[in-house]
């Protein structure tokens, strides 16, 4: 038994053992934050991060000075729909230009049905918006999962996933990654800041983010093996 497990570890890639492992834990993650979602009354953990971004005792006061606010604001609108939408489209158009259109298609199909997963999960979860603080910019739908930050990771994550592919140089590649990590990260703390987001909306967006994310490159890369080479003839890894 020992002997079959350790071939198998030797057979399989570590970026597709790590693409697993993440998987796997995305989906622990988001089930538990579900729980939460679904229960009647707010959890601690969602309340006491929530009021920490407050000013104490009053429910309406951010935290810190006036321009934070609209930093929070800027930052935020990177997880919009029409900003995701402009970025998304301009690499297309990019790809499409310089003739990779299976990359293209791929980018895509990423990032559409990340959004068609994010509103059926919002659907199904069925959780309001919090009332417990002000909501320093308007928002009208669901609360469950954040979609900014579903979408968010889905987006960058795919992107610099892509971009780290081309670019030379460990440290480069490392670079570029973490960008990505980083502006979904700051998109998602922005809901909580201001206020339309309990902490497990967003974490929850991020544990289906990372998970599509990562389903997405697994399909991506099953495929490209099946054809015996890279989309659109690129070469690499």
């Amino acid at each position: 038994m020992k002997n079959a497990a350790n071939a198998l570890l030797n057979r399989v890639e570590f970026p597709v053992l790590l693409a697993g492992l993440v998987i796997a834990a995305g989906l622990w993650g988001f089930e538990e934050l579900m729980e939460m979602a679904r229960a009647t009354t707010p959890h601690a953990f969602d309340t006491e991060i929530l009021l920490a971004f407050r000013q104490a005792g009053r429910p309406d006061s951010p935290v810190g000075p006036l321009w934070l606010q609209g930093a929070m604001r800027d930052i935020t609108s990177l997880g919009s729909g029409s900003v995701l939408v402009l970025i998304v489209t301009a690499v297309i158009v990019y790809l499409l230009l310089i003739r990779r259109p299976a990359t293209a298609l791929f980018i895509f199909v990423a990032v559409a049905g990340g959004q068609v997963l994010s509103s059926l999960l919002k659907a199904g979860i069925d959780r309001p918006r919090p009332e417990l603080v002000s909501h320093l910019v308007n928002e009208t739908t669901l609360s469950f999962p954040s979609g900014h930050a579903m979408l968010s990771a889905v987006t960058y994550l795919t992107l610099g996933a892509l971009a780290a592919r081309f670019l030379p140089g460990r440290t480069t590649k490392i670079y570029v990654l973490s960008l990505a990590v980083l502006t979904t990260l700051l998109v998602g703390v922005s809901r909580i800041y201001l206020g339309v987001h309990w902490p497990s909306d967003v974490l929850a967006g991020w544990c289906a983010g990372f998970v599509w994310a990562m389903l997405c490159w697994l399909a991506a890369r099953a495929w490209q093996r099946w054809r015996g080479q890279h989309p659109d003839g690129e070469t690499g890894d």
